[in-house]
């Protein structure tokens, strides 16, 4: 599935109108029912952005009510690692409702009886989905190896204890022992075919002041972290016969790869994979070997890496979606191809609307942006 257009709009207009939207539900829900917050971490600056990217869903669902439906089932099972439970979704609607009708959504858009029915749904799948899912809540994993690729990235290998069932494309929630009750995803990067004995590889990026991603880069082997259930709606379909466009900036090329990885474990008859990977040295690009292993043992797939601020020998000068752009018009053009795209939301942004210009059906953009909310 793809994620919404770009172009959808916001929910609320100014991020200092979204930051007090959500401080003000979380004070009405954490004030009518103080045990919630036991569940949640201190800094809840991440837990404030997935929401508002739930009710930027939410308030735009009548653009796609499908994929709402099935985002809203995602995020209720996910809620699960949380300890969330059924009778908690009474105060979280009470709560969402009060926060519509403070700060609500674009003037004119709802009815009252409209927003209260889409409130009272959107809570009525996140329970359902939630109580219907009878895998676990969360997975312990075991750190197998932690590969430092460059000072602020790592390749780390992970065996979950239990089988974990997952789509190429798809992240997981990670939490470590350092930090109780924050969770960060990171997308796995090999296909679940090429993972027969259970392994998972995460790319982690140190980010400045991220707690788990600090912690994941130090993780020793031995070290033990949890999982939340696989998301995302970029995954690959390997059953297509078009040709595959993979895009990939930094730790983005992780969901890629696993994308890549998954089409040629089926191959098609005549099915080409064209992947680009970008970074702004000829130092980032941390995979290129890895990848370069990838393309001598798969006729079908090309790698092109990609550097933006320095010119190296073994790569081109550019960006990611101008020279993904160039490429497929130079060669059969983009049309008839999937195409999947993983990295930092602008260039995400700027690569759906390059090629969407050049004729590319938004069926064939397969997108997650990182921050969950359109661009």
């Amino acid at each position: 599935m793809s994620s919404p257009s770009p172009e959808s709009p916001d929910f609320f207009s100014t991020d200092a109108a979204a930051d007090a939207a959500m401080t003000y539900f979380y004070a009405r829900l954490f004030a009518a029912e103080p045990e919630i917050r036991a569940m949640f971490p201190a800094a809840m600056d991440g837990q404030r952005r997935r929401l508002y990217a739930a009710l930027c869903r939410i308030a735009d669902g009548t653009r796609d009510a499908a994929g709402l439906e099935s985002y809203l089932s995602a995020l209720g099972r996910g809620h699960r690692k949380y300890g969330v439970r059924p009778e908690h979704y009474g105060p979280f609607t009470e709560a969402l409702e009060a926060t519509f009708l403070r700060y609500p959504p674009d003037a004119g858009r709802w009815t009252e009886l409209e927003r209260a029915a889409s409130i009272a749904r959107a809570a009525e799948v996140m329970a359902s989905a939630a109580s219907a899912d009878a895998g676990p809540a969360w997975w312990t994993a075991e750190v197998i190896s932690n590969e430092l690729r460059t000072p602020h990235v790592a390749v780390l290998t992970l065996r979950p204890g239990k089988p974990y069932p997952y789509l190429a494309g798809q992240h997981a929630s990670v939490q470590t022992p350092h930090w109780p009750r924050v969770w960060r995803r990171y997308s796995i990067a090999n296909a679940p075919a090429g993972a027969e004995d259970g392994l998972l590889t995460l790319h982690i990026r140190v980010v400045p002041g991220g707690l788990v991603s600090t912690a994941m880069l130090h993780a020793a082997a031995g070290d033990t972290v949890l999982l939340g259930p696989a998301e995302g709606t970029m995954t690959a379909d390997p059953d297509s016969p078009r040709d595959a466009l993979c895009l990939a900036g930094g730790t983005g090329l992780a969901p890629v790869k696993a994308v890549a990885e998954a089409l040629l474990a089926r191959p098609r008859p005549g099915r080409r994979v064209t992947l680009y990977f970008g970074a702004r040295t000829g130092n980032d690009l941390y995979d290129l070997p890895a990848l370069r292993a990838m393309e001598r043992d798969h006729p079908a797939l090309t790698v092109h890496a990609v550097t933006s601020e320095e010119r190296v020998p073994h790569a081109l000068h550019g960006t990611v979606p101008g020279l993904a752009a160039d490429g497929v018009t130079a060669d059969t053009g983009p049309a008839g191809r999937d195409v999947y795209i993983s990295g930092p939301d602008l260039m995400i942004d700027a690569a759906v609307r390059r090629l969407a210009g050049l004729g590319v059906p938004p069926e064939r953009l397969h997108y997650d942006l990182p921050s969950g909310c359109p661009a």
